[in-house]
């Protein structure tokens, strides 16, 4: 379990993130278009994934906002921007947003993504979602780079969790 704060409270998460070098855990996320999407639909690509509570907070949308505009000049890499928000939520922000660079999927139906990553909200107002957090992985399937942001209302380091690419 970690510790993590929301304004200075403190609040706990399910777990510990996976260890760099280790195997990412697959998945089953929901799309925009209510599609399915695995670890293996993005395989042999870099991924970065923009972890966070819920789109609908400014936080939140600040740092998919960031990760749009970084991602259009990475190659090979796509950022996957996960929530456990309705898809139709993440759709109406970036279609509102103009967001075309990154991947929205939603942890909605279950939420094991968050329990098998170790980053589901326990306790506190935003118990069940999950933490904001980046994950990086590499080609070969591999957790190269991993921040559990200690402070929810803050931002991720996007540039130490780029320069890692």
């Amino acid at each position: 379990m970690s510790k993590i704060t929301l304004k200075g409270n403190e609040i706990n998460t399910s777990g510990e993130l996976p260890a760099i070098g280790s195997i990412a855990k697959d998945f089953n996320l929901v799309a925009e278009d209510l599609s399915t999407k695995s670890l293996n639909d993005f395989k042999g690509e870099k991924l970065i994934l923009n972890i966070f509570p819920s789109i609908d907070t400014g936080t939140c949308a600040s740092s998919v906002r960031n990760f749009n505009k970084e991602a259009s000049n990475l190659a090979n890499t796509k950022v996957l921007c996960i929530s456990r928000d309705l898809p139709f939520a993440q759709k109406r922000f970036c279609g509102a947003e103009g967001i075309e660079n990154v991947i929205m999927l939603s942890d909605f139906k279950t939420g094991q993504f968050g329990k098998d990553y170790g980053l589901e909200i326990l306790d506190g107002p935003l118990a069940g979602l999950n933490s904001r957090c980046v994950l990086i992985i590499n080609e070969e399937g591999n957790i190269i780079y991993t921040e559990q942001v200690t402070e929810t209302v803050e931002e991720p380091n996007y540039e130490k969790a780029l320069a890692s690419l």
